[in-house]
């Protein structure tokens, strides 16, 4: 089930953004960044197996005919005995999501042992879908809280301290997409690369998601909403990359991206004579007519969803991870 942010959730965290990526910063000023950077590597390894097979497994399902023999499995881990019985792990899956934790685990050790930017954007895919799945905003002005909180919180620990781009440079994990920047001359061992943060596309992308919410509530028959925040999501990252190139400094993208998917809805709202429907707006739990939902992954006990968020969370705090082939630390 979809996790949903409510207005106090949003209020309290860009503090916990705060304090986890000052957390982070000391930590790699402490300890080996080598060893950090293994352990972290390894629990992205599995973190990314899972979010890259929940995306896979509708593909899968289209693809196999209905009469493919898809047996059913389920792996269980249970403490205790009789009464004081206590599960573990409760791990469904069928052959359909055999095959696709098959699939991704070869990404996962491609990614692994050569870390290359093409499985890391497969990896970095995965988490963002994952991540605008299984989050929810409950109303507009949740939204604007968030957005609004997270809009303070980059632009100070982009430009008012080193902390961000320090723990940027340490971070080595797939919570970036990367975009290679001599492709025309290296092809695909390109090895300087733009970056643009998870959290640059999550948490503008739920906001989205709501909002096509709101169009379909109106019934309508259109998407004015959705289109119009969207169209303003590529303006923002369209003006995030002109400015950057522009002064030749990292940008925190939030700080384009937040006014223009804010400012272009409630314009079209208020043109339209619509800003109080936005605004009284409450998102139900209901599936959107037509939407594809990914519900075919198994489940474990504890959640593989809720430590794919989790991992979305982290990603905005980290933003983008120059690696060691020479890449730039361009916030996108």
């Amino acid at each position: 089930m979809p996790e949903t942010i409510t207005s106090r959730d949003a209020a309290r965290f860009p503090i916990i953004a705060s304090c986890t990526l000052f957390g982070l910063y000391l930590f790699f000023k402490v300890f080996s960044q080598e060893y950090i950077n293994m352990l972290l590597s390894i629990y992205f390894f599995g973190l990314g197996v899972l979010a890259l097979s929940h995306i896979m497994s509708p593909l899968m399902s289209r693809i196999f005919p209905a009469s493919f023999p898809n047996k059913q499995f389920q792996l269980l881990f249970t403490q205790g005995s009789e009464e004081a019985k206590e599960e573990i792990v409760n791990y469904e899956f069928d052959t359909k999501n055999l095959l696709c934790l098959i699939i991704s685990s070869v990404v996962g050790v491609w990614y692994l042992l050569k870390k290359h930017w093409i499985a890391n954007n497969l990896f970095g895919l995965a988490f963002a879908l994952n991540g605008v799945e299984l989050l929810h905003l409950n109303n507009v002005s949740t939204g604007c809280i968030l957005l609004g909180g997270l809009f303070v919180y980059d632009v100070f620990w982009v430009f008012g301290t080193n902390v961000m781009v320090t723990v940027a440079k340490s971070f080595e994990a797939p919570i970036k997409l990367v975009f290679p920047q001599d492709l025309l001359e290296r092809g695909l061992d390109a090895s300087n690369f733009a970056m643009l943060g998870l959290g640059d596309i999550v948490i503008p992308g739920i906001f989205i998601a709501l909002l096509l919410r709101f169009d379909v509530s109106l019934k309508k028959q259109s998407k004015t909403y959705f289109y119009s925040s969207f169209l303003a999501y590529i303006f923002g990252l369209g003006l995030t990359i002109f400015v950057m190139h522009t002064f030749k400094h990292a940008q925190p993208a939030l700080l384009y991206l937040v006014p223009a998917c804010i400012g272009f809805p409630c314009l079209v709202a208020l043109v339209k004579g619509e800003l109080t429907e936005l605004f009284s707006f409450e998102s139900s739990e209901e599936v959107l007519p037509a939407s594809p939902r990914l519900t075919s992954f198994p489940t474990v006990s504890g959640s593989p969803a809720s430590l794919a968020s989790s991992m979305d969370a982290v990603s905005m705090l980290t933003r983008s991870s120059p690696r060691r082939r020479g890449l730039q630390p361009n916030s996108m």
